[in-house]
């Protein structure tokens, strides 16, 4: 039986994938627009790629991972574990997704964090963090 986006919802690869495309965009600091600009693409088609909705080629994907500096196999890293614990909705990435490590404000801050230029601030930055947190 052949699966369907309108009655099966998006492919979990296909989710995975787009979420993938998602983060490392978020990370760099790279918005919808830019990127689809750089595959020629419109912002719209960049959401599509990153919810799920449209399935991403491999030369397609080949340029995304060049434009976002990462190999291929990166969109596809944790992808076992998560087709085993599906998510039950399409999360973005928000501050309500279940996965700290998607989170907008995850991401954001990590960004922030690896633009201290020193090493010694950095450091001491990522030990007051820790220390808050206990």
């Amino acid at each position: 039986m052949r699966r369907t986006i309108q009655k099966d919802g998006p492919h979990p690869v296909d989710v995975h994938v787009g979420k993938r495309v998602r983060v490392q965009r978020t990370l760099l600091g790279i918005n919808q627009t830019k990127l689809g600009d750089a595959l020629g693409l419109a912002f719209q088609q960049v959401q599509k790629y990153e919810n799920g909705r449209n399935r991403i080629s491999a030369s397609r994907l080949y340029e995304i991972g060049n434009f976002l500096d990462v190999p291929v196999p990166f969109f596809f890293e944790e992808m076992d574990v998560e087709l085993k614990n599906p998510p039950q909705t399409i999360d973005s990435v928000s501050d309500t997704a279940p996965d700290p490590m998607i989170k907008r404000e995850t991401l954001e801050l990590a960004r922030a964090y690896y633009r201290i230029k020193d090493p010694a601030v950095r450091k001491h930055m990522g030990a007051i963090i820790r220390s808050l947190a206990e």
